[in-house]
């Protein structure tokens, strides 16, 4: 069957968007392609209509794209094995499901569903596992043809070995034993005339050649269905690698009660692509030293089947986090400004006019790129997500602060030291000229005037009076891209708000 050409395929059902237990799939199966100098395909097994999602796969091919992660064929790129799409390939599935048919690996069954309502009923009082009773597997062919002509209810079901075992070979995992007697004779062709996943996969799988089948461990259980069908058909069986399950910090699944679970969730919180590969990669898989900041062309480059653990995986989110903080510092400052710019504008702050003007809600101030990006530079060692620059930086586009007095005191000091020192930084600031209101003569003038104040006495309340915040850059940072006319103007308003609560304490 093979041709020497290692082939891989990502087959996602079109029911929504990209779970990120599938991303983690699909860039392993990336990685494996890679790293042997295959194929990497997509195919979409939309066989279950009844759940697809209109726009699911424009919609995935576009956050692969985001990921960088390209597919060598698939629905949008030309192949030499199309359709990539399994509901263009019925009449494929038809074709085959006749030829195993005639060889005796499947049957017609025209049990409809009371018969096996009551079947499992049955089952279930003698505590006997519910699963097809093999009423229909050994009809005689004149039955089979008569009931055929009558236009009866019927399924294509396949046919399992009744004694012995199933052994099959997984990558990870090594020999897996089945015994036959446990296996069900499971559908292949539904009642109107659409395979099976486990049908339409196999077929596709070997017409596709297809060489390795990357897959959650969860499928294990179909493992022997899937072999014995390679065997019916006389097909080589490519090699399979189940990955280990991924669970949440509490042992159970992923789930969309618990948190995100979607790939656009992850990309509309301002998570990098680079940070989620590298994460999803380190579940299931660990390079053999301690770094764990790794990029994709790296990870492909180190990795080995034979390293990943067949253990399960555990979705982190605190990990995540300051993995995706990582990047973000590591990030061009040009390249995260322009990042950060859909997030200040969903965060009210400000409108995007062009690229390179941006207008100012609160006070319809025009600023350029160049001012946004200081803004963006002081944050930058402190966020982890893109979705928190707004409120990281929103005192900058504010016009008036609201300051809670008792986070402008420093430690035990009381508010009358507290005014008294904002009054004397006020009076240096003033005597600076706008041209000289730098960073480094702000941080030259105010250190020096702590040796009179105490630092926290001067340098917390100057802080608080600048941006409002308990946690926030430095003042001297934060003066210099206020401007001296608006550092002033919020320092003074502390002041007087400090001076009312003052008189208030004195009556």
């Amino acid at each position: 069957m093979f041709n020497n050409q290692i082939r891989l395929r990502f087959a996602p059902s079109p029911t929504g968007f990209l779970h990120i237990g599938s991303l983690r799939t699909a860039l392993f199966t990336y990685i494996i392609a890679k790293k042997l100098n295959g194929k990497f395909i997509l195919r979409i097994e939309d066989t279950d209509q009844k759940r697809e999602v209109e726009g699911a796969i424009d919609k995935l091919i576009k956050i692969f794209d985001w990921m960088n992660i390209k597919f060598d064929e698939g629905p949008h790129i030309k192949g030499n094995f199309g359709p990539y799409i399994q509901t263009q390939r019925l009449e494929i599935y038809n074709k085959y499901s006749q030829e195993l048919l005639k060889k005796g690996g499947a049957y017609y069954c025209f049990c409809d569903e009371e018969t096996l309502k009551k079947n499992r009923e049955e089952q279930i009082k003698k505590n006997l596992p519910p699963r097809y009773n093999k009423n229909c597997r050994n009809l005689k062919e004149d039955e089979i043809k008569k009931r055929i002509i009558n236009k009866e209810f019927f399924v294509i079901r396949q046919k399992m070995p009744i004694q012995g075992t199933t052994i099959v070979y997984d990558e990870l995992r090594g020999n897996i034993e089945f015994n036959n007697e446990n296996l069900d004779d499971h559908v292949l062709i539904k009642s109107n005339g659409i395979p099976t996943y486990q049908f339409a996969n196999v077929v596709d799988d070997h017409l596709m050649e297809i060489t390795h089948v990357t897959r959650a461990e969860e499928w294990i259980s179909s493992f022997p269905k899937n072999v014995l069908l390679y065997q019916s058909f006389n097909w080589e069986a490519p090699k399979f690698i189940h990955f280990p399950i991924v669970l949440n910090k509490e042992g159970g699944k992923l789930s969309k009660r618990q948190g995100d679970v979607s790939v656009e969730d992850y990309k509309e919180k301002g998570y990098l692509s680079e940070a989620l590969i590298n994460f999803c990669a380190l579940m299931g898989w660990h390079p053999k030293d301690e770094n764990e900041i790794l990029n994709l062309n790296q990870i492909i480059d180190i990795f080995e089947i034979k390293d990943m653990r067949v253990s399960s995986a555990v979705f982190d989110i605190e990990k995540l986090n300051w993995m995706n903080g990582h990047y973000i510092r590591n990030k061009p400052l040009d390249e995260l400004t322009k990042m950060c710019l859909p997030y200040l504008e969903k965060a009210g702050l400000i409108k995007i006019i062009n690229e390179q003007k941006y207008k100012i809600l609160s006070i319809e101030k025009i600023i350029d790129f160049n001012y946004l990006k200081k803004i963006i530079g002081l944050e930058q060692e402190r966020m982890k997500k893109l979705s928190e620059i707004g409120e990281l930086v929103k005192f900058f586009f504010i016009d008036k602060l609201d300051y809670d007095l008792e986070l402008l005191k420093w430690k035990k000091s009381d508010l009358k030291i507290i005014l008294e020192n904002l009054k004397l930084a006020k009076e240096e600031l003033e005597k600076i000229q706008d041209t000289e209101f730098l960073k480094e003569n702000l941080e030259k003038i105010l250190i020096n005037l702590t040796k009179k104040t105490g630092v926290g006495e001067l340098l917390w309340p100057l802080r608080v009076a600048l941006s409002g915040q308990k946690f926030s850059p430095g003042p001297f940072e934060i003066a210099e891209i206020l401007g001296k006319k608006k550092c002033l103007e919020r320092i003074e308003r502390a002041i007087k708000e400090l001076q009312i609560a003052n008189l208030k304490l004195q009556i």
